[in-house]
C-alpha cells in the first residue's frame, strides 16, 4: 500500500504539533504525579502530628497551614489531567445521544463548553497572578512569626501554573471538538439529523437569553434566570462545576455592575475557600476508602455475615445488607461498596439459586449505605455546604443508618417468605460451615480496629474530622500490607484515583461557592425564606416539595452534584422554617442517594453492570432488583421527616 504525497506532507506537518501534544500529557501527567504523592505524603505528616502532640507533647507547628495551602495546590496541580482522562463530573445522558443524532451539533457544544472551561480557568490565572506579584514583591508569609512561617508564593505560582495548564487542556479539547464538527458538517454520518435547526433554536434561545438581559432584570430575576441557565446546561453535558462558576460569575457581574468583582471573587474562592484544612477530609477519607477496597476486608466481612445468617430465608441478601453496613463503616462511599460486593456477593447467590435480577438488585441497593452509615462522603460534602460539624453530622447518621440496613434486611426476609418466585435461593442451608467465632472475630477485628480508630478518634475528641482521615488511612494501607494485597502498583493507581475523585469533589465545591455567592447577592434565598413565611408554608411540605426535586435530578446527576445545586438557596428556608440543619442533612443524604439506584443515571447500578460483565444480567435488570430497596429508602426519608428525633439521638 502506497501514501499518497499529499497525505505524507499532512503527516509531516502535524508531527511538530503531534510532539507538542505528547508533551503537554507528559506534563500535566507529571503535574498530577507530583499532587497525588503530595497528598499521600500530608496523610504521614498529620499522622506525625497527632503522634507528637499525644505522645511527645511536641507537636508539628503550622500542620494547619501546611494541609490548607497544600491541599489547594495539589488540586491545582491535578486540574489538568483530571480534565484530559474525562473525570470532571457531567450528566452525560442527553449530550451522548445529542452527539449520535447529530454529530455536529454535539459537537458544537461541546466547543462551547470548552470555550467557557478556558474562560473559567483563564480568569483563575489572571485573578491570582496579582497576588501571586504581590507575594512575590514583599516576600509575603503565613504563620506566627517566631513560632513557624513559609512564603506563600510557590503555592500561589502553582495555583496560577495549574490553572494556565488546565486552560490550556481546555484549548486542547475545543480545537478538537471543533475539528470534528468540520468534518461532520463536511463528512455527515449516514441517517443524522441536520444540525441547522437545532443551531437556529440555539441562536434563538441565545437572543432571548440576551434581551432578558439588556432589559435589566433584578437582582432576584438574575437569580431565577441563572439557575434555568444551569439546568439547561447540566442537561445538556456542561461539566456541572464550570457551569456554576461560569453562571455565577456572570451574574455577580450583571447584579452589581463589576467585571472585577467577578474576578475577585473567583479568585479568591479558588485561592482562600478552597485553602481550608478541614478540605483534608475530602482525599484522606477517600484514600481510606479505596485501601479497604484493595485489601479483601470486603470479602472476609461477607463471608462472616453470610455464616452469621446462613440459617435465615433469604439470608445471603441479608448477609449482602449486612456487609455492606459493616464496610461502610470504613470506606464512605456507595461507588466502592457497588464495586466490591458485586464480585463478592453475586456469584455466591447465583451459586445458590437466587435470582440474577435479585442478587444484582440487592448489591446495587444496599451499596447505598455507603454514604449513609459515617464516615461518609456526602455528609462531608453537606457540612462544608451548611457550615455544620462533619463530627455532628457523623453522630446523627449513626442511627438512620442502622434503621435503613434493618428495613432493607426485613424487606429481604419478607420477600422470601411471601414472594420467593423474587429472589429465589430460599431454602434454609443447613450445610455446616468451615466458620468459627473465633475465625470470624479474626476476620472483622481490622474493619472494628479501623472504626473505633476513626469514628471512635472523632467522638471521644482525640481526632479532628481531618486527623481522622489521615489515621484512617494509614491504618487501612497497614492493614493492606499486612495482608500482602498490595502492590507498589495498585498503590500508585489507589493514589491516582483518589486524586481524580478528590479534584472532581473539590470543582463541584468551588463552583457551589462561587454560584452561593452570587444568589446571596440576587437575595434570592431571603426572597424565598419570605415567600414559604407568607405563604405559612410548614416545614413538612417544604421538605416534601424539596426532596420531589432531589429525586427528580437523581434521575440524571450523582448525589454531590444534587447537593451543590440545591443546598445553597435551600438551606435558608429550612433555617427559617425551624428545621435542624444536622437532621436535615441526614435527610437529604438519605433523599439524594436514592437516585444512585433510578433510571436512566443510577450509577450505582451501572457500577454493578460493568463490574460483573456478565452479558447475561442486563441493566434492565439491575434496575428491576433494586426497586424494592428505592421503595424501602422512601419509607425511611418519610419516618426520617415524621420523627427528626432519630436523627438527634446521640448528638
Amino acid at each position: 500500500m502506497t501514501t499518497r504525497p499529499e497525505s505524507a506532507a499532512t503527516g509531516r506537518r502535524l508531527k511538530p504539533l503531534a510532539y507538542i501534544a505528547r508533551g503537554f500529557n507528559a506534563l500535566t501527567l507529571g503535574m498530577n504525579s507530583v499532587g497525588t504523592f503530595w497528598v499521600f505524603c500530608l496523610m504521614f505528616v498529620i499522622c506525625a502530628d497527632v503522634v507528637g502532640r499525644y505522645v511527645f507533647n511536641a507537636p508539628i507547628r503550622g500542620v494547619a497551614e501546611m494541609v490548607g495551602y497544600s491541599i489547594v495546590t495539589a488540586v491545582f496541580l491535578q486540574f489538568a489531567n483530571t480534565l484530559h482522562v474525562g473525570r470532571f463530573t457531567r450528566a452525560d445522558l442527553l449530550i451522548t445521544r445529542i452527539e449520535t443524532a447529530c454529530p455536529a451539533f454535539g459537537y458544537l457544544l461541546g466547543t462551547l463548553f470548552d470555550l467557557l472551561g478556558i474562560a473559567v480557568f483563564a480568569g483563575i490565572a489572571w485573578g491570582t497572578y496579582p497576588k501571586l506579584q504581590h507575594a512575590w514583591d514583599t516576600n509575603e508569609f503565613t504563620g506566627t512569626p517566631g513560632d513557624f512561617t513559609f512564603i506563600i508564593w510557590p503555592f500561589l505560582a502553582v495555583i496560577v501554573f495549574g490553572a494556565v495548564a488546565t486552560a490550556v487542556e481546555f484549548t486542547v479539547r475545543f480545537v478538537a471538538s471543533a475539528w470534528r464538527m468540520i468534518m461532520a458538517v463536511a463528512r455527515p454520518v449516514p441517517g443524522a439529523r441536520a444540525a441547522w435547526p437545532r443551531v437556529a433554536a440555539l441562536l434563538v434561545l441565545a437572543a432571548i437569553g440576551w434581551i432578558a438581559v439588556a432589559s435589566g432584570l433584578s437582582n432576584i430575576q438574575v437569580g431565577i434566570f441563572a439557575i434555568v441557565c444551569l439546568l439547561v446546561l447540566i442537561y445538556t453535558g456542561m461539566p456541572i462545576g464550570v457551569a456554576m462558576i461560569v453562571l455565577g460569575f456572570l451574574g455577580i457581574w450583571l447584579i452589581r455592575g463589576d467585571v472585577d468583582l467577578g474576578v475577585r471573587v473567583l479568585s479568591r474562592s479558588s485561592t482562600e475557600y478552597l485553602r481550608n484544612y478541614f478540605f483534608g477530609v475530602v482525599p484522606l477519607f477517600v484514600l481510606m476508602g479505596m485501601l479497604v477496597s484493595v485489601s479483601d476486608v470486603g470479602r472476609d466481612t461477607f463471608d462472616v455475615a453470610r455464616w452469621t445468617l446462613r440459617r435465615v430465608r433469604g439470608g445471603l441478601g441479608v448477609a449482602t445488607v449486612a456487609a455492606n453496613a459493616i464496610f461502610a463503616s470504613i470506606t464512605g462511599s456507595s461507588i466502592a461498596s457497588a464495586a466490591v460486593f458485586t464480585k463478592i456477593a453475586t456469584p455466591e447467590m447465583l451459586r445458590h439459586g437466587y435470582t440474577p435480577r435479585f442478587a444484582v438488585g440487592v448489591v446495587a441497593g444496599s451499596s447505598v449505605l455507603g454514604m449513609l452509615i459515617p464516615p461518609s462522603l456526602l455528609l462531608i460534602v453537606y457540612g462544608f455546604l451548611a457550615e455544620e460539624s462533619v463530627g455532628s453530622l457523623f453522630l446523627a447518621a449513626i442511627v438512620p443508618g442502622l434503621i435503613l440496613a434493618a428495613a432493607m434486611a426485613v424487606m429481604i426476609v419478607l420477600l422470601a417468605t411471601f414472594w420467593p418466585s423474587f429472589i429465589g435461593g430460599t431454602a434454609v442451608r443447613e450445610e455446616e460451615d468451615s466458620e468459627r467465632l473465633r475465625g470470624a472475630a479474626l476476620k472483622l477485628a481490622p474493619i472494628f480496629a479501623l472504626v473505633l480508630l476513626v469514628l471512635g478518634g472523632i467522638y471521644g475528641g482525640v481526632f479532628t474530622p481531618t486527623e481522622a482521615g489521615a489515621a484512617g488511612a494509614l491504618g487501612a494501607l497497614a492493614i493492606a500490607i499486612l495482608r500482602r494485597k498490595l502492590t507498589w502498583l495498585k498503590l500508585w493507581e489507589t493514589m491516582v484515583e483518589t486524586g481524580y475523585v478528590t479534584v472532581s469533589v473539590l470543582l463541584l465545591l468551588l463552583g457551589a461557592r462561587v454560584f452561593g455567592q452570587m444568589l446571596a447577592m440576587s437575595n434570592m434565598p431571603q426572597q424565598m425564606s419570605a415567600l414559604a413565611a407568607a405563604a405559612d408554608l410548614g416545614l413538612n411540605s417544604f421538605i416534601a416539595a424539596y426532596l420531589l426535586v432531589v429525586l427528580l435530578l437523581g434521575t440524571i446527576l450523582d448525589s454531590v452534584s444534587i447537593m451543590v445545586i440545591t443546598l445553597p438557596f435551600v438551606l435558608p428556608v429550612v433555617k427559617l422554617l425551624g428545621g435542624d440543619l444536622i437532621w436535615f442533612g441526614v435527610v437529604s443524604v438519605v433523599a439524594v442517594e436514592i437516585g444512585l439506584l433510578t433510571p436512566p443515571f443510577g450509577i450505582s447500578c451501572y457500577v454493578v453492570k460493568s463490574t460483573l460483565d456478565d452479558t447475561r444480567i442486563t441493566i434492565n435488570d439491575i434496575f428491576a432488583g433494586a426497586i424494592p430497596f428505592v421503595l424501602v429508602m422512601l419509607v425511611v426519608v418519610a419516618l426520617l421527616v415524621a420523627v427528626p428525633q432519630l436523627s438527634l439521638i446521640f448528638t
